[in-house]
């Protein structure tokens, strides 16, 4: 705005520049300063909490309360103490979320393996760093990585955490950041120093060979295909399935749940068993309960004892989260761009890096020794007339002119003198002198191997493969999760893991479908139905049943009764449109639920008068076909088509345009080798007066008061015009 004229200025601006100068530094700011790990294994949230641990000395000694640790955290780390603790909650050994707890605490910090197990408040809580600490902050004094100022610039804090292993690999680290996300598992620490050492000695090694899988705090087991791990090591993304373990307790009918995948909760678990058995697909569950206590986790599954319980807790598996996956995106930060990285690639980068720092703390060290040197060399040039220094200092008046006048005497440096007019009285004899002269062979030979590592790569990597060899030494642990091949699990048929029991369908005429248990028909019940909607069919059937849908445009679709959800008398059921994925406009005009071998037969009726029997068999397939095109004949408008049970001879009411009524038996029709037949004729004239309605008589039986006078001996028949009150007080007509 021009404020001397008083007016308004319009600046064009681009959308796509504002978008991007107001999106990218939020966007940045959550991926580099929050959500995704760096080489060192942490984020910057950990890593703050962490350090302000070490400052406080916690890294030996008795345990400090949390709210104080949270409170001297926030010097680094401008959150709120909720968050601090929280993230402090997840590092602690009481929680489990950790392969390697980084905090030793003490009190409840809750569980990985709970979802609704809170953590204490942080005033009851207390905690120190884990002894294995010391492994991430060696160097840390020796300037081996850099150190930067915090948010208020009021003191410094490392840029990363100089640690000996590569804890990127040992703990698992989540986050999700602004248009991309990181998911890291863990690795058993020894596994991963045997691994990089072998990388170290050969850029080409089989590191699956070192590192077969990852590793978890919640144990468990996991499935190991080769082919997937070796993609994931080299791409850095793909997934496995993890399983949880159990103990079958065949005397008490009861399955234990003792470990369980580190991607689930109990409380999951537990939903997803209740949710199962209400659908009744796990009728054999007749109780669970979670019987966690100090002696660890376990889930407790009674079954009926009628059950098979290894074909139940198969089923189990694959109906629940006690098997479940975990996807890899070894998403992480290399010099503040996020990189997909395999896991060859991660060690190769986290071995350049810890050479960095033992460089920067080789050159440290080596110009602290360089300084040492050149003192003692200040005391060599003494030892041949200590009683000069000691005249010189007493005959020099003013205190300031000591130092220059041992400079001049002994043509010393400043810092020389200085160290010369340090030493003690005490000290100023031959003996004292002589064994820090003795210390100068010592010390070139130490300059002089600090001087080769910081040259020579093959010494820094020498340095690295020992310090791993120490860590794993020390801190290493046997794995938790256990590999298990595919190969060995055994496998039930599809139909023993189908839990068998009596069902009843219907079909509506408006291509409503239900699946209920007959358990659920017990007592009085209504079914629910759309206004003006009826059921057009109904049959008992099982769980195992294989259910075939026939459509007016000749289409057969197939599926398995155990595919189908059970429903509820109080729910509409499934919209067969949308369950089979009909094709516009197409509806299902009959169902039947068949058992192998498919016995009995269909009846088909046509709008040109003709009808037709042709056996089930037809729609029997080796192959688990899901659709059958052709299913019956299409030459002319289907009318009914229906099952007809070996025992049985249903009867039929057929109804033509002009209102004549033909009742004939299903046995009167011609029976068929071909599906795609459409038989002979029922009803004379039919191109004229073509057939509008047929329906089974048992839906209109009670109401005909003539019955005898519409139904036929032969087919075809002529059939009856409708009387004018056939039915009890209304006219006839199949159409109402």
């Amino acid at each position: 705005m021009d404020q001397a004229a008083g007016k308004t200025a319009v600046i064009p601006v681009s959308v796509s520049d504002t978008l991007y100068n107001n999106y990218m530094p939020y966007a940045m700011s959550v991926i580099v300063s929050r959500a995704i790990p760096e080489i060192d294994g942490f984020k910057p949230s950990h890593r703050k909490l962490l350090y302000t641990m070490y400052k406080m000395g916690l890294i030996s000694g008795p345990r400090a309360k949390s709210a104080d640790i949270v409170g001297q955290t926030m010097q680094l780390n401008p959150h709120g103490d909720q968050a601090i603790y929280e993230t402090m909650v997840r590092l602690t050994r009481g929680n489990g979320t950790l392969l390697h707890p980084w905090i030793d605490s003490k009190g409840n910090f809750g569980s990985v393996t709970s979802r609704d197990m809170q953590y204490a408040a942080s005033r009851y809580t207390e905690a120190r760093l884990d002894a294995s600490c010391e492994t991430i902050f060696y160097g840390l004094d020796k300037n081996a990585v850099d150190m930067i100022d915090n948010y208020s610039g009021t003191t410094k804090e490392p840029r990363l955490l100089p640690a000996k292993f590569p804890t990127i690999l040992v703990n698992n680290n989540q986050g999700i950041a602004v248009g991309m996300a990181s998911n890291i598992c863990s690795f058993n620490l020894s596994e991963v120093c045997n691994a990089t050492i072998a990388l170290l000695k050969d850029p080409e090694a089989d590191l699956l060979e070192y590192m077969p899988a990852p590793d978890f705090s919640t144990a468990g087991e996991l499935i190991y295909d080769r082919k997937d791990m070796r993609e994931i090591y080299e791409t850095g993304r793909g997934s496995f399935k993890l399983r949880a373990t159990a103990e079958i307790n065949r005397k008490d009918a009861t399955i234990e749940i003792r470990e369980i995948p580190y991607t689930t909760t109990i409380e999951t678990i537990i939903d997803d068993i209740s949710d199962q058995i209400k659908k009744n697909r796990l009728q054999d569950i007749t109780n669970v309960r979670d019987e966690t206590d100090l002696n660890g986790l376990c889930i407790s599954i009674e079954y009926k004892r009628t059950a098979d319980p290894d074909i139940l807790l198969h089923r189990l598996f694959e109906s629940t989260s006690l098997e479940s996956y975990f996807s890899c995106n070894f998403n992480i930060l290399i010099n503040d761009r996020p990189r997909v990285m395999g896991v060859r690639e991660i060690l190769n980068e986290w071995i350049q890096w810890r050479m960095t720092c033992i460089r920067r703390e080789t050159s440290f060290s080596l110009g602290r020794k360089r300084e040492r040197l050149h003192i003692l060399r200040g005391y060599e040039a003494i030892l041949l007339d200590i009683d000069l220094a000691i005249q010189v200092i007493r005959t020099t008046e003013k205190e300031r002119d000591v130092i220059p006048r041992l400079m001049k005497a002994f043509t010393i440096d400043k810092e020389q003198a200085e160290a010369v007019a340090e030493i003690k009285l005490r000290n100023l004899n031959r003996e004292y002198i002589i064994r820090r002269l003795d210390d100068i062979k010592d010390l070139l030979k130490e300059i002089e191997d600090l001087e080769k590592l910081v040259k020579s790569d093959k010494r820094q990597r020498k340095l690295i493969s020992a310090q791993l060899t120490e860590v794993s030494g020390k801190y290493g642990r046997e794995r938790r999760t256990r590999l298990v091949d595919p190969d060995d699990i055994d496998i039930p048929e599809v139909t023993e893991l189908i839990p068998d029991y009596n069902i009843r369908i219907f079909l509506t005429e408006e291509g409503y479908f239900k699946k209920l248990a007959l358990t659920s028909l017990r007592g009085n019940f209504e079914l629910k139905l759309k206004e003006n909607d009826r059921i057009i069919i109904e049959e008992d059937a099982s769980n195992q049943s294989e259910l075939i849908f026939l459509t007016d445009k000749a289409n057969a679709y197939k599926m398995m009764a155990w595919e189908i959800e059970d429903s509820r008398p109080s729910l509409l059921g499934e919209y067969t449109p949308n369950l089979l994925e009909l094709e516009a406009g197409e509806r299902v005009i009959c169902v039947h639920a068949a058992t192998e071998p498919f016995t009995g037969e269909f009846v088909a009726i046509f709008a040109n008068g003709k009808g037709v029997r042709f056996d089930a068999g037809h729609y029997e397939t080796k192959q688990n076909r899901r659709k059958l095109i052709n299913a019956f004949s299409d030459s002319a408008e289907i009318r009914l088509i229906r099952f007809r049970a070996d025992d049985e001879d249903p009867s039929f009411a057929l109804q033509t345009e002009k209102g004549k009524m033909l009742i004939f038996d299903s046995s009167q029709l011609t029976q068929k080798k071909t599906r795609s037949a459409q038989g002979t004729a029922v009803i004379r004239g039919a191109k004229k007066d073509p057939v509008v309605k047929v329906v089974p008589l048992e839906q209109i039986r009670e109401e005909i008061e003539d019955e005898a006078y519409y139904r036929v001996q032969m087919l075809p028949g002529s059939g009856r015009y409708i009387k004018e009150k056939t039915l009890a007080g209304r006219q006839l007509s199949l159409l109402d």
